[in-house]
């Protein structure tokens, strides 16, 4: 690494700069030092020689982004756009960094706890006869969406169905049904005034604790941390 540019990075970093890297860029903000005794993220293929280079970094592979004083570590391109969108939120506050995600097409936001995947599934092939069912389950989310139930909707036998779900989207029912109502959960946190106990009913989970379960298991965060950092109001 370049000795002028880890000097100008150290000497802006003692102004108060802000400092934030994506994917691999991880090894220029290592280099400086400045984050020897902190956690850094990086994209997971790069996090085992990230470790080896600087032992003195704790490599998370699993986040999308860490923050270690005013230094930022980001995972792939992507969650740099989420990190950036981030750094927006506490700057400007969540109704600018929405304003922002709408204009890159991104959503809103992405913890930096949550794991390096997507929080929809992508469709891999959304076929005709799925299509229709996801819009009803995203319309209808709290009804109780049995594989039987799924599979006469389509007109399927349940075994051709469970394989055609997972051929058009890359998970199976129960899983991307799950996915679905933790989004509507975000979208409820940050703009209703609903409880959890009350989102969760309302969404198909049954109660709060269900919701808060796969909440956390998924963005790593609770439905109350979520709403307290991220509400319209807040």
């Amino acid at each position: 690494m370049p000795d002028d540019l880890i000097a100008r990075l150290r000497a802006a970093h003692a102004r108060g700069a802000l400092l934030a890297s994506i994917c691999s860029g991880a090894f220029v903000l290592a280099a400086t030092g400045l984050l020897d005794g902190g956690v850094a993220a990086t994209h997971w293929r790069y996090a085992e020689a990230l470790g080896k280079a600087y032992p003195e970094i704790e490599v998370d592979a699993a986040s999308l982004y860490r923050e270690h004083g005013r230094l930022f570590t980001s995972a792939g391109s992507a969650a740099g756009i989420d990190l950036m969108i981030e750094i927006v939120r506490r700057d400007f506050g969540p109704d600018a960094a929405n304003s922002v995600a709408r204009r890159l097409v991104m959503p809103a936001h992405r913890s930096g706890g949550q794991a390096q995947f997507l929080e929809r599934p992508v469709p891999r092939r959304e076929g005709v006869e799925i299509a229709p069912l996801l819009d009803a389950i995203r319309a209808e989310p709290a009804s109780a969406w049995t594989i039987s139930r799924m599979a006469e909707y389509c007109r399927m036998s349940e075994r051709t169905f469970v394989r055609r779900f997972r051929d058009a989207t890359g998970v199976s029912p129960g899983d991307w049904i799950v996915a679905e109502r933790v989004e509507q959960a975000k979208e409820r946190l940050i703009r209703g005034r609903e409880s959890v106990d009350e989102i969760a009913v309302l969404l198909g989970f049954g109660g709060g604790h269900a919701l808060r379960h796969h909440f956390r298991r998924r963005l790593g965060v609770s439905p109350a941390d979520y709403r307290a950092r991220f509400s319209v109001s807040a």
